[in-house]
């Protein structure tokens, strides 16, 4: 059931943690296909991934294939379908992304590459893993992002497929290591809404596509 979709979250989990926006356990992948999900199982190694390892569930949560039992953190995979339409879903524990969710509010636009992510990157308020507060806080946060960052825990991004979702997650690692890198300097120059709509009109009337995140 669903070979090929679990196929791919074991690659994505592999990459993730080759890329090192995910350590051990810490950290879950999930893609759609019509009403049912193939997500990394609880307590799985990400950079160990396989694919007779991923669990299958529909989109209640009931399982439906896999030996063992689907991440802890499923309602933010689940509401993360029902609420954005999206077909793939991240979650990592990056780690500068995940020391800027410990002392911001947002990540403000830096580098207009972030357009892709929908603009400023929100910071959802603290719960604990694996909760539906957690599940509810951080989709409220990510309303019109592709991208959120979770209160001293990690990050969320979603994407049209599961290649847009890995780079999304990607970007915003790059996007928080670029604001990072530019605060030690002194206070980053930030992009305003206008400049923010002059390069979406530019991408518009050039064609551009520069991520695949930005299909979503």
């Amino acid at each position: 059931m669903l070979e090929a979709e679990k196929d791919q979250v074991a690659a994505a989990a592999r990459r993730l943690a080759a890329e090192g926006l995910v350590l051990g356990p810490a950290g879950n992948v999930s893609v759609r296909r019509e009403e049912l999900v193939a997500v990394t199982p609880t307590g799985a190694i990400l950079g160990e991934a396989r694919a007779q390892d991923v669990a299958v569930v529909d989109l209640d949560g009931r399982q439906v294939d896999g030996a063992v039992a689907p991440t802890s953190e499923l309602p933010l995979h689940l509401g993360a379908y029902t609420r954005s339409g999206a077909g793939a879903v991240v979650h990592t524990h990056a780690p500068v992304a995940t020391a800027l969710s410990c002392v911001l509010d947002e990540l403000p636009v830096v580098h207009y590459q972030m357009v892709a992510l929908g603009g400023p990157v929100r910071v959802a308020p603290y719960a604990t893993f694996g909760t539906r507060e957690l599940a509810d806080v951080t989709l409220d946060a990510m309303t019109d992002r592709l991208a959120v960052l979770m209160s001293n825990h990690g990050t969320l991004c979603v994407g049209a497929d599961l290649a847009a979702a890995v780079d999304n997650s990607l970007l915003l690692e790059w996007a928080a290591t670029v604001y990072w890198r530019a605060s030690t300097l002194g206070a980053p120059r930030l992009l305003d809404g206008e400049q923010i709509a002059d390069y979406r009109r530019t991408i518009d009337e050039r064609g551009y596509r520069p991520l695949q995140g930005a299909r979503t």
